[in-house]
């Protein structure tokens, strides 16, 4: 007659810490390696960044000179003119497209900028640095005077190089040029002399 064990059968403590302590690891492990993967599902920093307005400090940009930041991906060039730029654009009507920014203003030109020098603050210009024919760079011909691939009476402005379309220092566009419109200039705003904000116009 075989034994019949009574009562509750014996444990092996070193075995039950054994499991124990390869549960908790596994969850630990697992839940280390949901991490990553859920964190995917929010979007990052600079994504959050792309369609945000952007603040931009201008009090050291000096007559003459320009500045560029990036606002959704686009480098958006802000050029403080001179006086004596300024006081030069209106000359320059005959010679332009649309001088006075009337084409697709919805899309280019902002009404508070629907003016001879397209800005808010005339000698402050704004504008999306990419040409309105293929989407190229144009670069800086900000020199008065005889260039290469320029006129001789140049006063000024932006050459886009992949397929010479020309503007002036409002980012109008030249007659008879492969870009069909002026530079685009952005929705922004002063939040104080030296302050701008791109990517936003609620108070301009």
């Amino acid at each position: 007659m075989s034994d019949i064990p009574v009562g509750s059968p014996r444990v092996d403590t070193s075995k039950r810490t054994w499991l124990i302590a390869s549960g908790c690891a596994g969850a630990v492990g697992g839940v280390a390696t949901a991490i990553p993967f859920v964190s995917t599902f929010e979007p990052s920093e600079k994504a959050k960044a792309a369609g945000a307005p952007v603040e931009v400090d201008i009090s050291a940009l000096k007559a003459g000179e320009k500045m560029t930041v990036e606002w959704r991906g686009k480098p958006v060039w802000i050029l403080k003119r001179t006086p004596a730029q300024v006081a030069e654009l209106p000359k320059l009507d005959g010679q332009l497209a649309d001088p006075q920014s009337k084409r697709h203003p919805d899309e280019f030109t902002p009404k508070y900028a629907q003016n001879e020098h397209r800005s808010i603050k005339p000698e402050v210009l704004v504008v999306v640095g990419i040409c309105t024919h293929l989407g190229c760079s144009p670069v800086d011909r900000l020199q008065a005077g005889p260039q290469p691939s320029l006129p001789n009476d140049w006063e000024g402005g932006f050459l886009c190089p992949c397929h010479g379309s020309t503007f002036d220092l409002a980012g109008r566009v030249f007659k008879n040029k492969p870009a069909p419109d002026n530079l685009p200039v952005p929705p922004h705003m002063y939040l104080s002399d030296t302050r701008l904000l791109i990517g936003e116009d609620k108070k301009a």
